[in-house]
């Protein structure tokens, strides 16, 4: 089977890449497998720089095919917030009820109608001695009024789907891996790494 290396210690999204990856017959192997590797600063401006910079360190240092993904949410009555800042943005510890709690506590005054918001995944993919691929992917819905659902990490327990009245953390684990902002910037890369050779 052909493998790649993600860029992450995040452990709902690993699962979430190890799951679509294995799909279409690659490995995604974790960087527990390759020991003591040091913390990337995700100093970029854009989900794309942060991308880029995680996939292209890890792959210059295990010279191996790495995947590295940014993303976070967007909402779009507070200017796109947290946007970058999503997996910090009650704090350095990224703590997940705590980002949810502030950004709820942002928002007690704005009606439902106005409460749209997107789920951003920019995916990096990077190549000993290849240029990185680039692949973004969104998820359009709503923010609710309180978390709601069992499933997923992050924000998915307040990010409301009005096609499905349910949040993606209600949903089921295989629907949201069709119609998630990361299971859209997937499919954009399956189509480009086809054609890249990836060892067995």
């Amino acid at each position: 089977m052909k493998e790649v290396v993600i860029a992450s210690t995040n452990k709902g999204k690993i699962k979430e890449f190890q799951e679509m990856f294995q799909s279409f017959g690659i490995r995604v192997r974790t960087l527990e497998e390759f020991g003591e590797i040091p913390d990337i600063e995700e100093d970029g401006e854009s989900f794309e720089e942060n991308a880029k910079k995680k996939a292209e360190t890890i792959c210059d240092q295990l010279q191996l095919p790495t995947i590295a993904d940014d993303s976070g949410l967007m909402v779009d009555a507070l200017g796109g917030q947290p946007g970058i800042y999503s997996a910090r943005f009650a704090g350095e510890e990224k703590n997940d009820q705590k980002n949810i709690h502030k950004l709820l506590n942002m928002m007690t005054s704005i009606d439902m109608e106005k409460r749209t918001a997107q789920f951003v995944s920019v995916i990096a993919f990077a190549i000993p001695g290849e240029e990185t691929i680039i692949v973004r992917g969104t998820c359009k819905g709503m923010i609710g009024y309180e978390p709601k659902g069992e499933h997923g990490f992050g924000y998915d327990p307040i990010f409301y789907l009005p096609q499905y009245k349910m949040t993606m953390a209600e949903i089921d684990p295989t629907l949201k891996n069709q119609i998630s902002h990361r299971a859209h910037a997937i499919r954009k890369l399956k189509n480009k790494i086809e054609y890249v050779d990836l060892k067995s």
